[in-house]
């Protein structure tokens, strides 16, 4: 089982190295194709760091583990909305723009309802997965009129793009690479490693999956929170959240319809819950506070240890 705990490990690096640079790589061919800088932040910036979620979740649907799939995605929406925010706001008081809590906020408390109601059939099926990825299109075309329409001058000029376009190309290739290579050590790996522990799926992509994959957000936020930014954290979170349930579960429902047992309506309610908990503490005085950060963390560690005790 050693081996299996190196290998998730090793698979987990390799998600993140690889979103990293095929991100890097897609961002410069952009650039040199003169997309807007609001396209490539919304889509494949966004796109990017949701990479290891969805790269995990379609390699654990079509290798038959669909528990591990949407634990993956549930799981990393309670990470990033308790514990990220709840740590970013324990460090530096978050504030937030009134058109973020009026426009943004909405948008992730929908898909989380939205995916708890199909899964009270146990099923998420090509049609839920329709619905999903229509709902995400639909999010992109939202974001893009409104920073378009936000926008009152014109964009600065573009620095000069350094980087080779064969260069451009290779990371791309290459960072896709060790995503399904990562993706599909890791899926394997904790798939034994539950087994050997006679741990469900379920628990695993809640926990050691969701952790995993959600690492590349908490190392954004806390950092961002260190250079008095926090604010970053709310916007990473929404996107994140977003992206995770309407495009992940949307593109590998789409592929593989799923039919999940193992994820329970105390984990759909802990997702759903926590993010209209974020919303009312950012609705109040467009803040979260260092408190409110603390209750948020306090409610992760308790569901956490809830886990636990399943398993014990």
């Amino acid at each position: 089982m050693l081996l299996d705990i190196l290998l998730i490990i090793l698979g987990v690096v390799l998600v993140i190295w690889g979103a990293d640079r095929m991100t890097d790589g897609a961002v410069s061919i952009a650039q040199r194709l003169k997309i807007p800088k609001i396209v490539i932040g919304l889509t494949i910036v966004a796109m990017g760091t949701s990479a290891p979620e969805f790269f995990v979740s379609l390699m654990s649907a079509l290798k038959g583990t669909p528990d591990l799939a949407v634990g993956n995605v549930v799981g990393s929406n309670i990470f990033n909305t308790l514990l990220i925010v709840g740590v970013a706001a324990m460090v530096t008081p978050i504030v937030i723009s009134r058109s973020t809590v009026r426009k943004d906020m909405p948008w992730s408390m929908l898909a989380a309802a939205i995916l708890t109601v199909m899964c009270f059939d146990n099923v998420v099926s090509r049609w839920d997965a329709l619905v999903l990825f229509i709902l995400f299109l639909t999010f992109i075309g939202y974001n893009l009129h409104e920073a378009r329409k936000g926008k009152k001058q014109p964009e600065e000029e573009e620095e000069e793009n350094t980087m080779r376009p064969i260069l451009a190309v290779g990371l791309v290739l290459l960072g896709l690479g060790c995503l399904v290579l990562g993706s599909n050590i890791f899926v394997d790996s904790a798939t034994k490693v539950a087994q050997e522990l006679g741990v469900s799926e379920a628990v695993i992509g809640l926990t050691i999956v969701a952790g995993g994959t959600s690492l590349p957000e908490l190392a954004t936020s806390v950092v961002a929170a260190r250079k008095g930014q926090s604010a970053i954290a709310i916007g990473n979170v929404i996107g994140s959240n977003v992206f995770n349930v309407l495009m992940i579960i949307g593109i590998t429902g789409l592929i593989k319809p799923m039919n999940i047992t193992g994820i329970t309506n105390v984990d759909l309610g802990v997702m759903t819950g926590s993010m209209v908990l974020l919303w009312l503490f950012s609705y109040t005085k467009l803040k979260v506070e260092r408190w409110e950060g603390a209750v948020l963390t306090g409610i992760f560690t308790g569901y956490m240890c809830w886990l636990i005790s399943l398993v014990i």
